[in-house]
């Protein structure tokens, strides 16, 4: 009997994961570190970081150099498709620039050694002092917890990011299909080597800002040199939006949504006090008419895979046909992950759902939780609250949000 290619494609999966989850074991267990060569240099693997679904973190050293970073490796055992969706997490780092969002420091696409298949690293910033989720962990060990002042300033930070999303610039959608075909000639052309060039051509500089990833921060040279492709072989040509700039000077508004927002993906700068927003595997454009439902069970497949369970939102449990799906989902995350902040869980992973069988989607789409006894003020609780209504419409702006997080702050003062 014949497996489903949907069975294959999960074997895949699983298997990839196993080579990963081996090779992180075996950067902890030896007495080296493992390496790895991306395009001509070489890495030392000191330590796994952190793991997803479809992809590993691992703290990485430049031998070269002794920079460290933290390289996110993405398997793409499907080619140029795995590669696309992969390459518009990198794309999601360039369009928002904000000091509450991490910044992308290079990405190199390479061929997996072990498959058929593409290898997408991302060298990110690292941030020695974790995530809020390592901030929360902490305080369960030492049985202590985060001042009101200290929580909503972090949580003002990691607003003030999804500001930046939710109210997006992007350009007038005014381009006809000759005019972008035309555009994507063009950048082929701009990509495509000369004879007197090198084979091996540089990431480009932000100025530049190209595809494929890029470098910063005043670096002399990038990171890793990447391989030009051949003339036509574009493995991701960019949204469009970013492909044509902002040419003809008029923009529109183009809200996106984070749509994985919780203590994991917010990281901590080394001042101690700076919420650095991170993870953009999960964005989109935030604004998704539904119109049938095909539509509807697709949205319900994309979130279950990307969007952690105890911290989406209820309309992305059922997605409801006639309905527009909004940035709003985004909010209601925020809500999820300032009650972490305060009582060190999701409101939604506590005991009835966590050990007695209860569901956690059954909590959420009915918003069931209760503020643990604490000595927090009734307005942070009140704040907590307007964020997590099941309609989505009920629920504040990101624009309300930070002026009622201003409030209680200046209430605390």
């Amino acid at each position: 009997m014949a497996l489903p290619p949907q069975l294959f494609k999960v074997f895949d999966n699983l298997k990839d994961q196993a080579k990963d989850a081996l090779f992180a074991l075996s950067s902890c267990i030896c007495q080296q570190s493992a390496k790895i060569k991306i395009n001509g240099r070489t890495f030392n693997i000191i330590r796994i970081l952190g793991e997803g679904g479809f992809s590993f973190v691992y703290l990485a050293q430049d031998e070269s150099s002794g920079r460290q970073f933290a390289l996110k490796k993405i398997r793409c055992p499907t080619g140029s498709e795995g590669v696309k969706e992969a390459m518009r997490e990198v794309e999601a780092y360039r369009r928002f620039k904000h000091p509450n969002i991490i910044r992308i420091l290079d990405s190199a696409i390479v061929q997996d050694p072990e498959g058929d298949g593409k290898i997408v690293y991302l060298f990110l910033p690292l941030y020695k002092r974790g995530n809020l989720q390592d901030a929360i962990n902490a305080n369960l060990i030492n049985n202590s917890h985060f001042s009101e002042k200290d929580m909503l300033r972090l949580f003002k930070g990691t607003c003030e990011a999804v500001r930046a999303m939710h109210t997006y610039q992007g350009p007038k959608a005014s381009i006809n299909p000759s005019q972008t075909n035309l555009a994507s000639s063009s950048r082929r052309q701009q990509r495509s080597p000369s004879p007197e060039r090198h084979s091996d051509e540089m990431l480009p500089h932000p100025e530049g800002d190209g595809d494929e990833g890029f470098s910063y921060d005043g670096a002399s040279v990038p990171l890793v040199t990447r391989e030009a492709q051949d003339e036509g072989d574009v493995i991701y040509d960019g949204d469009q939006e970013l492909a044509n700039g902002h040419e003809n000077g008029e923009t529109e508004l183009t809200p996106y949504a984070h749509r994985d927002l919780k203590p994991g993906n917010v990281m901590i700068a080394d001042d101690g006090a700076t919420p650095i927003l991170m993870d953009f595997g999960s964005c989109m454009k935030a604004r998704i008419p539904i119109e049938n439902r095909s539509q509807a069970l697709l949205q319900q497949d994309i979130a279950a895979e990307k969007s952690t369970m105890a911290y989406r939102a209820p309309e992305l449990f059922d997605v409801k046909t006639g309905v527009t799906l909004d940035e709003k989902v985004d909010i209601w995350s925020l809500g999820c992950t300032l009650f972490a902040l305060a009582y060190s869980h999701s409101p939604f992973e506590n005991l009835q759902t966590t050990e007695q069988g209860g569901s956690i989607a059954m909590a959420v789409m009915n918003a069931q939780y209760k503020h643990p006894a604490s000595s927090y003020s009734q307005s942070l609780k009140d704040l907590i609250d307007s964020m997590l209504k099941v309609n989505p419409a009920d629920r504040p702006d990101i624009h309300h949000v930070v002026e009622m997080t201003d409030r209680v702050l200046r209430s605390l003062s």
